[in-house]
């Protein structure tokens, strides 16, 4: 025996003048679930994201618009190593070892500067040019996105 489909279209006839979200109604084994689709023009919205930007001295990250003037990373000066993929960021191989490098260190082109985690597989990302490391950019365990600055090497 199935659900009568006049009883089906009552049901939505109910939900539309009702403005019902959704029901269910069981008869037996049978059962129907209507659900009302959001309106077309409906709006969502979420929270305007949070950026942050680190003063070089400190590498303590504040949210953007703080009592001192934010520098963002295009204003700082030297040469930005940005992320080649979206993950997590590590700046040393093992929680409890030493970062791979700090502020301040000279580097050569191919040293390791952190790892990126993306998918369980472990990236290492490398200098691509000699220098010094004028600013880290992003926090140890911090979720990172594709093109996203991490390092400055002036």
């Amino acid at each position: 025996m199935t659900m009568d489909i006049r009883k089906i279209r009552a049901l939505i006839e109910l939900i539309e003048k009702k403005e019902i979200d959704e029901i269910e109604i069981t008869e037996g084994e049978e059962s129907v679930r209507i659900r009302r689709s959001p309106p077309q023009n409906a709006v969502y919205s979420s929270p305007p994201p949070v950026s942050y930007t680190v003063n070089a001295a400190s590498e303590a990250p504040r949210p953007a618009g703080a009592s001192e003037s934010p520098k963002e990373p295009e204003a700082l000066k030297g040469h930005v190593i940005k992320s080649p993929m979206v993950g997590t960021l590590y700046t040393s191989p093992q929680p409890d070892a030493p970062s791979y490098v700090a502020v301040g260190q000279k580097v050569d082109a191919g040293d390791i500067l952190c790892i990126v985690e993306a998918m369980k597989m472990f990236n290492h990302i490398e200098a691509d040019k000699a220098g010094t490391i004028t600013a880290r950019l992003v926090e140890n365990g911090q979720p990172v996105e594709y093109g996203q600055p991490l390092f400055i090497i002036e």
